[in-house]
């Protein structure tokens, strides 16, 4: 093999690209709902990525449980509040864009936005 990533199973001698690779079949190339606040988007993932951090450095201290507990619930409730403003730009620019057109385009974009909402509410 000529690549450095490892071959899965579920592509192996296939000659489509790897999953993370694949354009996404129904999204349309941009400017996506978020992409007027991408700067501070990146910023708040950045900070939530210190606080995951955070986590491995008091695992690595041996910090009490309770500690630990008390910062992953931060970081869940960082992750969450992100995902919520990230479905509501996804709501305002996406789904009503979708919905001015009608359509197969808007029962899609309901759907897809119905099942997001439904992944959230699983965490």
């Amino acid at each position: 093999m000529t690549t450095t990533e490892p071959e899965s199973a579920a592509n192996a001698g296939s000659d489509a690209p790897a999953a993370c690779h694949r354009a996404p079949t129904t999204a349309p190339a941009g400017p996506h709902g978020y992409t007027a606040n991408k700067d501070a988007h990146l910023k708040r993932l950045r900070r939530i990525e210190g606080q995951v951090r955070g986590l491995q450095r008091m695992v690595d201290e041996d910090e009490y449980c309770i500690d630990v507990l008390t910062q992953v619930s931060a970081s869940t409730k960082a992750l969450q509040s992100f995902a919520l403003q990230l479905l509501e730009e996804h709501l305002r620019h996406c789904v009503a864009d979708a919905a001015t057109k009608g359509g197969e385009e808007m029962d899609a974009k309901v759907a897809e936005a119905t099942a997001a909402i439904a992944r959230l509410l699983r965490t």
